[in-house]
């Protein structure tokens, strides 16, 4: 026999008694956790000498030795005796003639932590402790924490790494179960809550959150905590995970100081703000005018030192990262003092009205002032508004009373930052005849013309016929003060006017008479109210010049046919030539 048959027979003599001839072994868990307060599972098969068989049987009894393997002091458990008696309070939930020695221990101390033996005893001489093999078991205060685990698009990321808005997201939680009644569960805690799907094996509890990745979710912690209930209280473990998105700019914004709407003059501070992840590479201001665009600089602020009117408008603010861009707009209002228009004024007919416009921001109120005095709507005046922009109003004043006395009208425009005001000045004319008016003006104009007309023609016609009858001269003076009075004591008019040496009378060449009208209006008419055209009147007088000779001249006198009706003749002696004598009735 040579050395590798005697090998070969070795080998299989082995084999054979490990299949032939069985020995005591058992299988344990190397350690198990337990919770305080809770139970622990150890999960247990032997293996016995098939000559022991037979007494394996149904009356079997397991017992459970801690932290030594001697019956009198380290015994703690018997599952043939009441477990209410022992050390550990538990049962042997395997069967054991099936060699399944699997058990329960309940109600978990912390002195219950230590290394754990089996010993199987049945009928015969069936007596046997694993003291080679134990269990160790820990006794914790508090549940092992879960486990979260990041998932972007099915594959599994680093927890710190950043996912791109818009990605499929799945946050996992899983968690090794303890023993408990009721069995442990898994929660998610976050802000927005997301609903999730559970799934839980027989030693290990799982719990999955799925969504979308938006930047809402950036920098959001997601915890994941099992809880286990127990007897007098609840007991818990949890893991997290903070979430980095990144995204294009949002929530862009511009703010001002002190404020959008500035006094003209005063300064302010245009800020423009984003959230963004990568942050605000650039940002752009740009300014609107009659719908054209106009680029200013670029920077987060934009300052202007003292303002004014041509500032006024919208501002946009543009912001970019590499992920995209998004804008932003603010009106910025110039408030300044009211202004009135140069092109208010009034009109007359037979009622005054005025008008005034003022523009101011914020829009001004308007105000009529008459001789000092606030006025409103009445029978009187009658005040209307209309607004002609945003900024500017204008109203109107119509006035129906009719003052005596030269009156003041005051525009007043004022808004919170200032007054502008402006002067009217009037001249109202007494009317106390409720007949007069433009109407009867209009027809005394017209009659008076005619009637002027016709007597001039008649006076021209009546000069003629008379200068071919004499060859006297004569000349008509017209008066323009009074000089002195005749004998019914009316008074007598001469001007200053001198005739020519050569005009004068002569006893051989009298003068011819003249006749002439003279119109004068009464300026100081003893009635009240004003009299018109046709109110005018009309005298006659003749005025005839004498020689030198006073005799003469009073036979000329004697001489004289009578005037017509009305008319009155004055006599010129020559020394009175610079005076020519006028009587004027009126």
């Amino acid at each position: 026999m040579d050395i590798w048959t005697a090998e070969k027979i070795i080998l299989l003599g082995f084999l054979l008694k490990g299949v032939c001839c069985r020995d005591f072994s058992i299988t344990l868990p190397q350690s198990i956790q337990a919770l305080n307060g809770s139970c622990v599972i150890i999960k247990c098969r032997f293996e016995i000498q098939k000559q022991y068989d037979k007494d394996l049987t149904e009356r079997a009894t397991g017992l459970w030795l801690k932290d030594g393997t001697d019956l009198n002091n380290n015994l703690v458990f018997n599952s043939g005796t009441s477990s209410q008696k022992s050390f550990m309070k538990g049962k042997i939930t395997g069967k054991l003639k099936d060699k399944d020695c699997t058990t329960v221990f309940h109600d978990l101390r912390s002195d219950h932590s230590g290394k754990y033996h089996f010993r199987i005893e049945g009928e015969g001489g069936l007596k046997w402790t694993f003291s080679k093999t134990s269990v160790s078991v820990h006794v914790i205060d508090s549940p092992t924490k879960p486990t979260v685990q990041l998932y972007v698009e099915q594959k599994e990321v680093q927890d710190q790494e950043e996912v791109l808005e818009g990605r499929s997201v799945s946050l996992r939680c899983s968690a090794e179960t303890l023993c408990s009644s009721p069995p442990p569960t898994l929660t998610w805690s976050s802000t927005p809550r997301i609903p999730l799907s559970e799934s839980s094996r027989l030693e290990e509890l799982i719990s999955d959150l799925n969504f979308t990745a938006t930047h809402r979710q950036h920098r959001v912690t997601f915890t994941c905590t099992i809880t286990y209930q127990l007897q007098d209280k609840n007991k818990t473990a949890q893991d997290n995970i903070t979430l980095h998105v990144q995204y294009s700019p949002k929530n862009t914004s511009v703010s001002v100081l002190p404020s959008s709407s500035v006094l003209e003059g005063g300064s302010v501070t245009l800020t423009c703000s984003s959230d963004a992840n990568p942050a605000v590479l650039n940002y752009t201001w740009s300014s609107e005018s009659e719908g054209q665009m106009k680029q200013l600089q670029t920077g987060d602020t934009l300052t202007f030192n003292r303002t004014d009117l041509k500032h006024r408008g919208w501002y946009h603010c543009k912001v970019q990262n590499q992920h995209g861009t998004q804008n932003s707009s603010v009106m910025l209002d110039i408030q300044y003092v009211p202004q009135i228009s140069t092109s208010s004024s009034c009109t007359r007919t037979d009622v005054t009205v005025c008008f005034c416009e003022a523009d101011g921001n914020p829009s001004p109120e308007l105000e009529w002032h008459l001789s000092g005095r606030p006025v409103t709507n009445s029978s009187n005046m009658f005040i209307s508004e209309e607004r002609v922009s945003s900024t500017g109003l204008r109203s109107s004043i119509t006035l129906h009373q009719s003052l005596t006395h030269t009156s003041t009208l005051q525009c007043v425009s004022n808004n919170t930052h200032g007054t502008d005001e402006q002067l009217f000045h009037l001249v109202f004319i007494t009317q106390k005849a409720p007949w007069f008016n433009i109407y009867s003006l209009l027809a005394g104009v017209a009659a008076g013309t005619s009637f002027m007309a016709i007597l001039w023609v008649t006076t021209l016609l009546y000069k003629c016929i008379f200068r071919t009858q004499s060859g006297d001269k004569a000349a008509l003076i017209q008066t323009d003060r009074a000089d002195s009075v005749d004998s019914r004591g009316e008074p007598f008019y001469a001007n200053n006017a001198m005739t020519s040496s050569a005009e004068a009378p002569t006893l051989n060449h009298p003068e011819p008479l003249h006749y002439s009208t003279i119109n004068f209006t009464n300026t100081n008419p003893e009635s009240n109210h004003i009299r018109g055209i046709s109110m005018l009147t009309t005298d006659y007088a003749v005025v005839r010049y004498f020689g030198q000779n006073i005799e003469d001249s009073e036979e000329k006198i004697r001489k004289v046919p009578s005037m017509p009706h009305g008319e009155d003749i004055y006599q010129v002696p020559h020394k009175a030539a610079t005076k020519a004598n006028l009587q004027v009735q009126t």
